[in-house]
């Protein structure tokens, strides 16, 4: 059957459920295989209807397809029987015996025997297997905990657990969208038109002068936009009757479904016993979730669910007892106590210094918060420790490469506005919209640290919104402008992919999303006009009208499901409203908001629950299924009428636009929490001195005036309510360029800056783990994921894990230098250790991968891969015996059956876990494989290995892109098998590289190195080195047992910590540190395993909350990090290492 096929039945497995056709939805589960109904199974579970199970089992498996299935009739079949003896029925328990269980006595005769004597005791209890059976209705329920592990392990019920996820009746939706279409192709459609059937073709009959119906006020058409507006299906070409693109109207762009998946369930031997519940089942663990991307490609949600015959499960993603099986679509699945949750106190004040035009919260660094505004200015504040970290006057950076229209407009008046700021979807990049045809893209690479990336004169007039987007899993810049365009730019290199015509007047704001792995983008205009657009150039697909029908933007929650938009009419009526997708209809309007607003009303979404809006001197909340007003704040006064407002991602602050050119910050508690952190954050008095010296600034004054005017195209400021002028206070500055100043600065800046030396214990947190296991040396080391424990391999193939518990010191149970942890062993008391060769297991070279949820890890030293379960230490498979051995492994990021495995032939084998089979083998490096590392946005792979030689692989067809061999630098030699290490910084673009000569950031694509450092030659040789958990930071470990740390951005020293700090003097001078790991969620934790067995944990002091301060940035340092390679040793650096 083919896939549309299938997927048909799914729909009508839909249609029948909401019809309530319930036996009929059952038997066509059964007889057609495709969704293995677990509500239902279990419904007849606890009932006892033992045929009506086997029945519905017989659809997906039989008595003996695998051990799953076998084991699974069997407990069925046990049951039946333990129940018929309960109630003294000897001869149903004797049917039984000879109909349902002799089958598996040619399994397994002892137990057939040890079951048949069953029958001779007064009570079958007397057995000690049997002694803790109960009732018939807890046996059941224990019995089915057991059931439910079996099928969800059991590969033939792959795929089928998971009821796709779609809205409500989309047949009924697919058949109205084919009458729209059958309603477009008649010649002469009528108004209106009586459709009776569906077994023919809709037609309307005679000409009747009649024009086609308008889809504002017809319920048959819904969404249907306008003749000849509807997107293409897509991929579903087979459905396509014409070669002519056949649009679908809004309705098509669905959401994702959601990934559920599963424990690893051993399907062990068949027993008399009842089934035990796992500790797991009993408390089961929801990983916490990860922070969404804004606009990810497309199949980046979906993670496989297949389970594999040796027993290793994917990902736990929920709960194994709550998989969601009914069919009508998700609603949001968080509740809150509102309005607790809300951010309504102050937290902080800061002063911009002009006014602010637009915000936006870092999406990883939650407290940096972006600003634009009114005289072009940009800063980017640390909302934490109140510290302004940038600040950038408005200057083109290139004019000769801008238009003469613009080169003419700024020398005719010069003041320029910021319209739009926004961060890319991982925090690489940010883009600034001005209200002059610019728009500049700065990447930002921690701390200080903004470079130039792209300046594009994106439009004719003002650039009104700017937005990033993932089409085609590339990453683009979107813009709108006052030349009534929407632009889509390739944000690598600033090329035009696509421009998009239409609208009739100038575009206000965008807002991309997909659904469905289609890719779109939604625009309004000052006409009250919003359209829709495919990246392609076959025009608008909608043409709906905003209430207001002026200024307007939209936005979607947080899980992508529910659109909103925000606008004002030019009479002052503001509106907020959620909207049906699949109508192009208001759903709900919001109220509460003033009868004439003062200004254009901005809104935002946050936790997929509530809105806010500026409005009325005040913030106003909404809970998103009520219309009514939540609540109202004004933020102890002093916001304008209508104020600007970003909510950070996880919605614990809010930053909002305040009188003076000030922000404020809220906090709700979790928020405050996060201040805190970052409060006591201590920097160089030095600082105090940098602030310019108050200065009035004509032009800024002009710019400021100049702000709240309406431009020549009738495009109004969004923020006409605010007129500030910025020369009036003391942090105006000029517009001109700016380059002497930091110069002078710097200069400054590197005459009081001191490289920050931790010589005693006192001088920053570290603890040495508890040991009770001899080991000799730590080969590998990580944190778990969660971040509340530590995994260690030892070179005697000995894992360790030590478990923070939480208590009165530790709140969150994460791992920390300040309690100490506890050596894990699970009750049984047995270690996890690796096979190994014959050779002696000090010499092999060891590695492991950690799943994501923490449930397993995979691991070698020497011997054969084995696959250990972390909760029990049970080795649950073992594969791929040498020779050669395994010397890396890493998990493909998208799909947890595929492992690169790295191996001491030079070779490197993509194996799938579940079917057993090695897919590809890899072959470009000369020594053995030291180091993997997987892009997801890149989708390649990144090898290194001891010729010194990296090699980037892309992971569609497992091709060699590039490849490079890391230059040795001069007077240096390296052993004969150097490792060499890689891993991806945060962007997944850039790569640290760790060889014990240097360290160096490359650039993938290109495979160039952008930064370098080495070490002077008096110092020791480079053992280990990874990334922060958030790429700010390097943290690097020497055989003379020091660790350094360094910005990333630059490679630049700025903290040292001596092994006086932390080994004490009895400690034999060749203990040295052998690997380091970061922490996952605390960018300024790491641990280091010593060659001495010991592992230790670092923090620095909570009154300092860092390491060290960054050295200041040389001349020229701002620019793109694609600058020339360069070798660096610092002289500061080299005498001091």
């Amino acid at each position: 059957m083919s896939s549309l096929s299938r997927e048909l039945v799914f729909l009508i497995l839909q249609f029948l459920d909401e019809e309530k056709f319930k036996e009929t939805v059952h038997r066509l589960e059964q007889e057609s295989g495709f969704f293995f109904n677990m509500k239902y199974f279990e419904d007849e579970v606890h009932n006892g209807n033992w045929d009506e199970v086997e029945k519905y089992l017989s659809g997906f498996t039989k008595v003996d397809d695998n051990r799953y299935s076998m084991k699974i009739f069997f407990e069925i079949r046990k049951q039946k029987y333990l129940e018929a003896l309960d109630k003294h029925d000897l001869s149903k328990a004797v049917e039984i015996l000879v109909k349902d269980l002799k089958v598996f006595a040619t399994f397994n005769e002892e137990l057939f025997k040890e079951i048949t004597q069953l029958l001779t005791l007064e009570n079958f209890r007397e057995n000690e297997q049997l002694s803790k059976y109960g009732d018939t209705k807890s046996a059941r329920a224990i019995m089915l905990v057991e059931l439910k592990k079996l099928i969800e392990a059991n590969p033939l019920f792959r795929d089928k657990l998971q009821f796709p996820n779609l809205r409500n009746s989309r047949l009924r939706t697919l058949i109205n969208q084919s009458l729209n279409w059958q309603h477009q192709l008649c010649k002469n459609p009528r108004p209106n038109p009586d459709i009776k059937t569906l077994f023919v073709d809709h037609s309307c009959g005679q000409p009747n002068g009649a024009r086609a119906p308008s889809p504002a006020n017809n319920p048959l058409l819904g969404g249907l936009p306008k003749a000849g507006g509807f997107p293409p299906l897509g991929a579903h070409g087979p459905f396509q009757p014409t070669p002519a693109p056949v649009p679908a109207p809004l309705a098509g762009w669905m959401s994702n479904p959601s990934t559920v998946t599963h424990p690893a369930v051993s399907a062990g031997a068949i027993g008399l016993g009842p089934s035990s519940i796992p500790a797991a089942l009993k408390h089961p663990r929801t990983p916490p979730s990860n922070p969404s991307v804004d606009y990810p490609s497309g199949d980046s949600d979906h993670v496989s669910k297949r389970t594999r015959p040796m027993g290793i499960s994917d990902e736990v993603s929920l709960p194994v007892n709550v998989l969601p099986v009914t069919f009508p679509g998700h609603g949001h699945g968080q509740t809150f106590n509102a309005p607790d949750d809300l951010p309504k106190a102050v937290a902080r004040t800061l002063n911009q210094g002009s006014s602010p035009m637009s915000m936006d919260f870092h999406p990883v660094q939650q407290t940096l918060l972006l600003v634009g505004t009114n005289v072009g200015d940009i800063a980017l504040w640390e909302v934490g420790s109140r510290e302004r970290l940038v600040s950038k006057n408005f200057k083109v950076w290139d004019l000769t490469a801008c238009s003469m229209s613009l080169q003419a407009a700024l020398v005719k008046d010069p003041a320029v506005s910021v319209n739009r700021v926004i961060w890319s979807p991982d925090g690489s990049l940010f883009g600034v919209a001005y209200s002059r045809h610019i728009v500049q893209i700065y990447s930002y690479h921690g701390g200080e640290e903004v470079r130039q990336h792209l300046e594009i004169d994106a439009h004719v007039g003002g650039v009104n919104d700017l937005a990033f987007s993932h089409p085609n899993k590339q990453l683009c810049v979107i813009t709108c402008g006052d030349d009534k365009t929407i632009k889509v730019w390739d944000a690598t290199n600033g090329t035009r992919q696509y421009t998009f015509e239409g609208h009739e007047a100038p575009v206000y704001s965008v807002c991309p999303h997909y659904k469905e792995n289609i890719q779109f983008i939604f625009s309004t205009a000052v006409d009250g006009k919003i359209k829709a657009w495919l990246y392609d150039n076959m025009g608008s697909r909608v043409d709906y009208e905003a209430p207001g029908r002026w200024c307007t933007t939209m936005a979607y929650s947080a899980d992508g499901t529910r659109l909103f938009s925000c606008g004002t009419s030019k009479e002052g009526e503001s509106y907020i409203v959620e909207w049906n997708e699949s109508e192009g209809a208001v759903k709900r309007t919001y109220q509460g908001f003033r009868k004439r607003s003062l200004g254009v009303v901005q809104f935002d979404t946050t936790k997929n629950r509530y809105l806010a809006a500026g409005d009325d001197f005040s913030i106003k909340f909404w809970d998103m299924d009520n219309v009514q007003l939540l609540t109202s704040i004004d933020a102890d006064g002093g916001l304008p009428a209508s104020p600007r407002i970003r909510f950070n991602k996880d919605g614990s602050l809010l930053a909002v636009s305040a009188n003076d050119n000030g922000i404020k910050v809220l906090a709700n508690s979790d928020g405050v929490r996060l201040l805190r952190t970052l409060e006591n954050l201590s920097y160089d008095a030095s600082r105090t001195s940098e602030t310019p010296k108050p200065t009035i600034n004509p032009i800024s004054a002009a710019a400021a005036a100049a702000a709240a005017t309406v431009t020549s195209t009738g495009l109004p400021d969004r923020n006409t309510s605010v007129v500030a002028v910025a020369g009036m206070n003391g942090d105006a500055r000029s517009l001109g360029d700016v380059k002497p100043r930091i110069t002078e600065e710097s200069s400054d800046k590197s005459k009081i800056w001191k490289l920050t030396e931790i010589n005693e214990p006192s001088q920053c947190r570290s603890l040495r783990l508890p040991e009770n296991l001899r080991v000799t040396k730590i080969s590998r080391l990580i944190f778990t994921n969660s971040g509340n424990a530590i995994l260690a391999l030892a070179s005697n193939a000995i894992h360790l894990l030590w478990k923070w518990q939480r208590s009165e010191r530790n709140s969150n149970g994460k791992a920390t230098a300040s309690v100490p942890p506890q050596l894990w062993q699970p009750s049984s008391g047995i270690l996890m250790k690796n096979e190994v060769a014959d050779a002696n297991p000090e010499e092999a070279v060891p590695c492991f991968a950690l799943s994501k949820n923490d449930s397993y890890v995979m691991s070698a030293s020497g011997g054969k891969i084995s696959l250990f379960n972390m909760m029990t230490f049970k080795t649950m498979a073992t594969f791929m015996p040498p020779p050669p051995p395994a010397t890396f492994l890493a998990f493909h990021p998208q799909d947890n059956n595929i492992i690169a495995i790295g191996m001491d032939d030079s070779t490197i084998q993509i194996y799938n876990v579940r079917v057993d089979e090695v897919k590809s083998k890899l072959k470009g490096h000369s020594k053995r494989i030291t180091g993997l590392a997987f892009s997801h946005v890149l989708n390649v792979l990144v090898s290194s290995g001891a010729d010194s030689q990296i090699c980037v692989w892309n992971t569609d067809g497992w091709e060699k892109q590039k490849a490079r061999f890391l230059q040795v630098p001069a007077g240096k030699t390296p052993a004969t098998l150097s490792d060499t290490r890689v891993q991806f910084h945060q962007d997944q673009i850039h790569f640290l590289v760790v060889h014990e000569t240097q360290l160096a950031i490359f650039e993938t694509t290109k495979l160039e190195c952008v930064k370098q450092w080495v070490p002077p030659q008096s110092s020791a040789a480079i053992t280990h080195a990874t990334f922060s958990c958030d790429s700010q930071l390097v943290y690097a470990s020497f055989v003379d047992a020091t660790v350094c740390v360094f910005t990333a951005a630059n490679l630049r020293l700025r903290c040292r910590i001596n092994p006086s700090a932390y080994l004490p003097a009895s400690v034999s001078s060749n203990v040295h540190p052998l690997v380091i790991a970061a922490h996952p969620s605390e960018p300024n934790e790491f641990a280091l395993g010593l060659s001495d067995g010991g592992v230790h944990v670092f923090e620095p002091l909570e009154s300092e909350n860092k390491w060290g301060v960054p050295p200041p940035a040389e001349n020229g340092s701002s620019s793109s990090m694609a600058a020339t390679p360069s070798v660096r040793a610092p002289g500061s650096e080299q005498t001091q290492r």
